[in-house]
């Protein structure tokens, strides 16, 4: 694990997005409320908070973190028949959350997989990615959009 005692702690932020491609039906589902294991978003959101808060725990070599703000969002899009996940993680501390805000990220995105499964098991998580991160020495990065 990289020692960072002598880092100054600062703000610090990053932003993830899975997307999981499905059947118009399954999203319609989703959308409706309509599937039997319940409020799929709001259990996929609650699933990548905890996922934030517990990735030392997953990922050997993280740093326990004191997350200041986790938001899972989700993004419906009926014409592709995708849905979208953005994690978006904050930090005041010595290093950074891009691999809380990734893990976020996939958790909700598996979350989703695991209560639709009965009925759409071709559901598939696609683009896992950092989208943006401030803070830190290194400062702000974004990934360019395709």
């Amino acid at each position: 694990m990289v020692d960072v005692t002598a880092k100054a702690e600062s703000a610090r932020a990053a932003v993830a997005h899975v997307v999981l491609r499905m059947k118009r039906s399954t999203l319609a589902a989703i959308k409706a409320g309509q599937l039997a294991k319940g409020d799929v978003l709001g259990v996929a959101r609650t699933a990548g908070v905890l996922a934030a808060k517990r990735t030392p725990d997953l990922i050997p070599l993280c740093h326990p973190l004191r997350i200041t703000g986790v938001e899972v969002t989700f993004r419906l899009n009926e014409k592709a028949s995708t849905l979208g996940i953005e994690a978006r993680v904050r930090t005041v501390d010595k290093t950074g959350v891009e691999m809380e805000a990734l893990t976020a990220a996939a958790v909700a995105g598996l979350t989703v997989y695991d209560m639709v499964k009965a009925v759409d098991k071709g559901v598939v998580l696609t683009d896992l990615c950092l989208l943006e991160k401030s803070g830190g020495k290194s400062g702000v990065w974004r990934r360019r959009r395709r």
